[in-house]
């Protein structure tokens, strides 16, 4: 069976590579087909002699680093890779890569991280984000309305549609009226191990945008004062450490090595924003790492209640703080190991079975 993997993007590496990439490793002769390519960011777990680039890639430098800017060419691009002779394409999509056009015998399995949100549900805050106002908005709502149109009209190309969770199922079905099944996205599990000791400061593990309401957790400690420490980076960084006081430490980009002694050494876990799965709370889990979590999107399947963790319920200081304050009075009651035996269900091993499984089916 000759398969090709298609994904929006390489251009960073968050939990949709995390995907690819172990879709990649079960077939490690598949080309992967993209938009756009940054060597110097994705070499390590993409190299260059397997990826197949778009037109796109031909744009000088600092137009594919202004990428927004493409997006009335993407559909194109994305239309003109050539499929023929390929059984079957598995393409990771969050955007356009499940408008591929694909010949009568060949199979697409879509892996659906989400319909393009800033087309769909997050389009007012996609704007709010960004600061689209004024000439700026006129542009864009037209480029949306395209975009959101081209979405559609797409949407019936895949065979079969697979969820990366029941908040991503119930967005395909109600945008692009299709049923999906859930495979939830592979944790490697392995790579932690319980702990049952801490360092007694807190820890955030994420791209540092504005959608992941870091600021929110950084209010809350600064009026607290407990130690928080956030590792990774983004935009927003400048920012957020100028409204951070200090207790709260940014250690910026670091390698899966020292997330991993972070994890196993912090007292809980701090995700603020809502998120369609949500990998690195799962990686906090299987080092036996209570969660507090925004008690919305894909987190509400993953974090459960009173034995792996606590939610907040409104994107506010007071809500997030009855939620840290409910996990640290049950902090006696959790058990690192009850909470790491709950993470093995979302393991590399169980995701490649049932990608397996869905392949099969099809």
């Amino acid at each position: 069976m000759k398969v090709a993997l298609v994904h929006d993007f390489l251009i960073k590496l968050g939990g949709a590579e995390r995907v690819l990439k172990s879709l990649s490793e079960l077939f490690p002769a598949a080309p992967i087909y993209t938009l756009l390519y940054d060597e110097k960011i994705a070499r390590e777990s993409f190299s260059k002699d397997r990826v197949v680039t778009s037109f796109l890639q031909n744009y000088p430098g600092f137009i594919r680093r202004k990428h927004r800017y493409l997006l009335t060419k993407m559909p194109r691009a994305i239309e003109e890779f050539d499929f023929s002779g390929f059984d079957l394409v598995i393409s990771s999509s969050n955007a356009f890569a499940h408008g591929i056009l694909t010949p009568l015998n060949t199979k697409h399995l879509c892996y659906c991280h989400s319909p393009m949100r800033y087309a769909w549900d997050w389009v007012n805050e996609y704007r709010k984000e960004n600061k689209i106002y004024g000439l700026k908005k006129m542009l864009y709502t037209p480029i949306i309305s395209y975009l959101r149109f081209w979405d559609k009209i797409t949407s019936d190309r895949p065979t079969k549609y697979l969820a990366n969770s029941n908040t991503v199922k119930q967005r395909i079905k109600k945008y692009y009226h299709a049923d999906s099944e859930i495979v939830y996205p592979p944790v490697d599990t392995n790579r932690f191990k319980a702990s049952t000791s801490n360092e007694n400061y807190f820890l955030i593990v994420s791209t540092l945008t504005p959608y992941k309401k870091i600021d929110l957790a950084i209010a809350l400690f600064n009026k607290i004062g407990r130690k928080l420490v956030i590792i990774g980076d983004g935009p927003s960084r400048t920012y957020l450490q100028s409204m951070a006081n200090d207790n709260i430490e940014f250690l910026g980009f670091k390698s899966d090595d020292v997330v991993k002694e972070y994890m196993e050494n912090c007292r809980a876990f701090i995700f603020p924003g809502e998120e369609d799965f949500g990998i690195t709370p799962v990686e906090a889990m299987s080092a036996g790492k209570p969660i507090l979590a925004f008690a919305k999107g894909g987190l509400t399947e993953t974090v459960k209640s009173g034995k792996t963790g606590e939610f907040f319920f409104s994107p506010t200081i007071k809500s997030m703080e009855d939620g840290l304050a409910r996990l640290l009075y049950n902090e006696k009651y959790y058990r690192p190991q009850t909470i790491r035996r709950h993470a093995l269900n979302f393991s590399s091993d169980i995701f490649n079975k049932k990608i397996k499984q869905q392949i099969k089916k099809i």
